[in-house]
């Protein structure tokens, strides 16, 4: 089977960027949504999404329209799936919801369609438990990172459900839309990206919350550090070429200092407590005037866009099986 049609369930910020993505390079997308108002703002967020990917010379101006008629709205889920190859559910993560969903999808769905859910968090077998056991090898986690249409990163299960036959096409799947994907052998809360990120984010908090530094130094420390580094070069990759005998000096010294806490700090539990939620409610560590937010989003946009550019994932292509022209997004 070639994947070719792809539904997309839930129109919000991760599923109208799923969309997009697929759209970009050429794939006949349904979005699906309950709330036909959601489905309608998605779509113009996509089409600014577009126009600064042109302003940013990533893609040509025609492509903007083309992405956009490969889009179909639909608030009939079963219309919506009927004839797809690949369904990407990107509902919020509520067990009950994501099962309640899978059934009906289980029905719906051709034989064939391969189901992918793009949770973090929650456990496949439980979320495919009430449907047929066919469906269950074809059933797939495949995390993406937001804004989906710019991040890499598409993280896919391999837990022993999915023959390694089905899986690989679902992985150049996505190798088609430029994409890099890390296959996940065990099913554990948070996949690997993600728990990567909260060790990270657990001391960041946790230095905010002992006075260390100002957030903007914090950040600072962490963009023109590790960060910068990261950005080309994996942890691991960063071990060995500093030497594996200094980081384990390294590790005996700080880490039994540093933050091992299993919950949320408490600085930002306070924080959400008071409304205090980031960019969404003008204040978090940083204040955010209204009237400067959208320049806010679309600079950190442009940044990732340059990312893109420069990225060693665009420059080499060895990784897709069967290349094309460099303007492909032009010609499908």
């Amino acid at each position: 089977m070639m994947i070719k049609k792809i539904a997309v369930l839930g129109a919000g910020t991760m599923g109208h960027g799923i969309a997009e993505a697929f759209a970009m390079y050429g794939y006949d997308v349904n979005l699906y949504d309950t709330d036909e108002n959601k489905l309608k703002v998605a779509l113009k967020e996509i089409e600014e999404e577009q126009e600064t990917l042109v302003e940013a010379n990533f893609i040509e101006s025609q492509s903007v329209g083309l992405t956009l008629k490969r889009i179909t709205l639909c608030t009939d889920l079963n219309q919506a799936v009927i004839d797809r190859d690949y369904v990407i559910e990107a509902v919020p993560e509520i067990l009950e919801l994501k099962q309640n969903l899978f059934k009906k999808l289980d029905e719906y769905c051709p034989s064939h369609t391969i189901i992918a859910s793009n949770t973090s968090s929650l456990n496949l077998a439980s979320m495919m438990e009430h449907i047929s056991d066919k469906r269950k090898e074809q059933m797939i986690v495949n995390h993406w990172y937001n804004p989906g249409h710019l991040m890499p990163l598409v993280e896919l299960s391999y837990f022993g459900n999915m023959s390694e036959l089905l899986f690989k096409e679902v992985e150049q799947l996505y190798q088609s839309i430029k994409k890099q994907t890390v296959k996940v052998l065990k099913d554990i809360p948070g996949l690997i990206a993600n728990r990567i990120q909260q060790g990270i984010a657990r001391e960041v908090f946790s230095l905010i919350e002992m006075g260390v530094a100002t957030p903007d130094d914090i950040d600072k420390a962490l963009k023109f550090g590790p960060a910068f580094r990261y950005a080309t070069t994996g942890q691991l990759e960063i071990a060995d070429l500093g030497g594996l005998d200094i980081w384990c000096t390294v590790g005996d010294n700080l880490l039994k200092v540093m933050d091992h806490s299993q919950h949320a700090n408490v600085m930002l539990k306070q924080k959400v407590a008071s409304g205090k939620l980031g960019i969404k409610s003008g204040e978090g560590f940083y204040d955010y005037k209204q009237d400067e937010i959208a320049a806010i989003k679309k600079r950190f946009a442009e940044n990732l866009i340059h990312q893109l550019k420069a990225s060693q994932f665009y420059i080499d292509r060895s990784s897709i099986k069967d290349e094309e022209p460099s303007n492909k997004l032009n010609e499908r």
